[in-house]
């Protein structure tokens, strides 16, 4: 993989989007800078930049399994998201409002629970009988256990349990911000005395653990009063000799059918089990308090308080909810550095751990800017643990492959639970904070200038998922301003979050090209130009006919004596225009394709020179981009004259039109030679190649050409023929 590109990020852009660097001892000045990087600055080509989008682009888009993509290398359907939902559908919404939960559902204040509320829970409650029987046991001897588990996993419901199986009452809940050495003071409260305690998320530090004296005072206290007490921590809680037990939440799917048999009479809690949108809702990573807050909906359902659209959507209302209440809350609960990593995570998800996190410092920095000018950005080195991240995040890490310049290499990834939360986070902090704007168009910018294809993909693909939440405002702060950016790389970073966009099916896009294509700025022609190759194959002939009409306008803006810059420009613009028709010619659509560019082959000179560069661009790629790969128009070939397509007589048509065109033979001669040096090593690229050559002669100068290349064409070392050309020369017709 090759990106053509430079390497270091670089600073956020002004008002254009180009960036702004600082002097340095190796650049001199600004002006030094600037112009170096734009020399280093060079346009990715259009097939590997494919390729990287490919690699590179989030699981929730799809772009690996859309057909709309067009490629020979993506087949498949439309979905971006598992479970029957097209990624559009997400970022839009579900418009069903979920009333429950938040941190506010969690009592931390202190005062006694009800013995109704107890009542209530205890035939509902679901677990593992042994285990639960062995804290019991636990509890009844020792008078005080720790229960160590993740946030709503059911631990506080599992610790009232426990105490109302003991049979104590009254059950009290303590301050959740009481300290390890409160702890006993917290017990000795004579104004409201209890049997029972219950100490939710007990606060501890590193300077400040949950001692094994505080637990010995406690059951002291507690043995003297006749009580007993249930504390519950985090995975994380700062523990000293001390041995937590963890707390194994039960099964959703027990747990939702015991409510609904709870809310209802056995006969409709079967029907509401069987629904499908219960083995959705299922099929998801749901908190259980999720679970309680759907088993309830099913019951509003069967009463008629609700419609089946409402069931359907619940599990994507649910995780909105948490998204909400992620930015929502305040920096107690979610640190800015955590919303930051949240946001990273929704770009990156399925990305590298380590990645993901150093980008999301960026974003942090650039935020507590947004929050005050004034301040200078500080980022903590170290302190960060994995494990709270990823589990505030609903995330998790696993090994897998990722692709890079250097070929597959094993990465640790991080990725949410759910797929869905990547795009639901997104929008919700474009449209939902429009005051973190600022940052994120500062982030984002950083981003398309990073060096490293995965995080300018990355930019391209966050960009796409606010496009289709907010196109006016996401194409006038981010794409446009990156269209008309001088620079390659900002250019293809706005093609591609364009091309995302439009996969996702937001709005115009299309429209937005053909307006660019036949405008007078070149970065937007550029941007038109490239995004055409890549979704084009959904409506070939209107794409074919806006490139033609791109290259007449190309060609008629060149005067005879235009300068070498003016020169260089146009050579460029007709390279791009040639490179997205070979992403079209090596498209699912390709056959559509070939034939409209024969029929139009002889119009004008710009048509021509844009067919046959077209042509030969796509014969220069090879299978799976393997130096001596199969060329992957011969094979096209091969199997269209194996089938009696018209596709063999059109590929025989075109390369002879570039091998009789002055413009064109010398690289029509060069990519022959190059598929005979591939045919000395494939035999069926050689079989290919015997029924191709014939069907290039058609009169005694192209025979005479084809026979002097086959005689005088060199091997891979440069000297010695190779040996399938003199076998080759023998399929020649007349040959002697």
């Amino acid at each position: 993989m090759t990106t053509g590109e430079p390497g270091p990020p670089q600073g956020t852009g002004d008002q254009d989007g180009d960036a702004a660097q600082q002097p340095t001892p190796e650049s001199g000045s600004p002006e030094r800078a600037e112009k170096k990087e734009e020399e280093q600055d060079q346009p990715q080509d259009a097939w590997s930049a494919r390729r990287d989008l490919v690699d590179h682009s989030p699981k929730t888009m799809g772009v690996g399994a859309n057909a709309r993509f067009g490629g020979s290398l993506v087949t498949g359907d439309q979905h971006g998201v598992s479970g029957g939902l097209i990624a559009g559908d997400v970022i839009m919404g579900s418009k069903t409002e979920v009333h429950h939960y938040g941190f506010s559902a969690v009592s931390h204040s202190s005062g006694e629970v009800p013995q109704s509320t107890l009542d209530r829970l205890a035939p509902l409650f679901v677990t593992d009988e042994v285990a639960f029987r062995g804290l019991l046991a636990r509890l009844r001897t020792e008078r005080v256990i720790v229960l160590s588990g993740a946030h709503f996993t059911g631990r506080r419901t599992a610790a009232l349990m426990l105490l109302h199986r003991l049979g104590v009452s009254p059950v009290r809940t303590l301050v959740r911000d009481t300290t390890p050495a409160e702890l006993v003071q917290q017990l000795s409260d004579e104004q409201h005395p209890a049997k029972g305690y219950v100490l939710c998320d007990l606060t501890t530090r590193r300077d400040q653990p949950l001692r094994e004296p505080h637990l010995l005072a406690a059951r002291e206290r507690l043995a003297k009063d006749g009580a007993y007490l249930v504390i519950t921590v985090g995975p994380h809680a700062a523990l000293e000799d001390i041995s937590a037990t963890e707390w194994q939440p039960p099964g959703p799917a027990d747990v939702l059918a015991s409510h609904v048999r709870g809310l209802t009479d056995e006969a409709t809690a079967e029907r509401l089990l069987a629904l499908p949108a219960v083995a959705e809702f299922l099929g998801r990573d749901h908190q259980l308090r999720e679970v309680e807050a759907f088993a309830r909906a099913l019951r509003r359902y069967a009463d008629g308080e609700e419609g089946e659209d409402s069931i359907g959507t619940f599990s994507l209302a649910a995780l909105e909810s948490q998204v909400q209440e992620w930015f929502e809350e305040d920096e107690d609960r979610v640190p800015l550095r955590d919303k930051a990593f949240l946001v990273a995570l929704a770009a990156f998800d399925g990305g590298p751990y380590a990645l993901t996190a150093e980008l999301s410092d960026l974003l942090y920095a650039a935020l507590q800017t947004t929050e005050d000018s004034a301040l200078h950005p500080r980022v903590p080195v170290f302190g960060t643990h994995i494990g709270k991240r990823l589990q505030l995040a609903r995330a998790k890490r696993y090994p897998a492959k990722e692709n890079t310049e250097w070929g597959p290499v094993t990465q640790s990834k991080a990725a949410f639970r759910d797929d869905r939360i990547s795009l639901v986070l997104l929008r919700e902090v474009w449209t939902g904070h429009p005051s973190a704007r600022p940052a994120l168009v500062r982030w984002l910018r950083q981003l398309a200038d990073d060096g490293r294809p995965l995080v300018r993909t990355r930019a391209a693909s966050t960009v796409a998922v606010l496009a289709y939440a907010d196109l006016p405002s996401t194409m006038a702060l981010v794409i446009e301003p990156w269209a008309r950016s001088h620079l390659f790389r900002r250019r293809l970073v706005a093609v591609n979050a364009l091309t995302l966009a439009h996969l996702l099916d937001a709005p115009n896009v299309p429209s937005i090209l053909d307006s660019w294509s036949g405008g007078d700025d070149q970065g937007l022609r550029w941007v038109a130009i490239r995004t055409y190759g890549l979704i084009g194959a959904e409506r070939p002939e209107q794409t074919l006919a806006a490139l033609r009409a791109a290259a007449r306008k190309q060609y008629d803006g060149m005067a005879p004596d235009a300068e070498a810059d003016t020169d260089d420009a146009h050579r460029r613009m007709m390279e791009q225009l040639a490179q997205s028709v070979e992403l079209l010619l090596l498209s699912t659509v390709r056959d559509q394709v070939l034939g409209e560019l024969l029929r139009v082959l002889d119009e004008d000179r710009p048509v021509h020179d844009l067919a046959l560069s077209g042509f030969l661009s796509a014969c220069r790629r090879r299978e799976n981009d393997e130096r001596h790969g199969q060329p992957l128009v011969l094979h096209w070939y091969a199997t269209s004259a194996a089938d009696g397509g018209r596709a063999a007589a059109g590929i025989a048509r075109l390369w002879r039109s570039a091998l009789d065109d002055r413009h064109h033979t010398k690289d029509a001669l060069q990519e022959l030679g190059d598929w005979v040096r591939v045919a000395d090593t494939d035999p069926t690229s050689e079989w290919a190649l015997a029924a191709l050559l014939p069907a290039l002669i058609t009169t005694a100068a192209e025979h005479r050409r084809t026979s002097h290349l086959l005689r005088t064409v060199r091997g891979e070392d440069g000297m010695s023929p190779p040996a399938v050309a003199a076998r080759l020369l023998t399929a020649l017709p007349g040959h002697r």
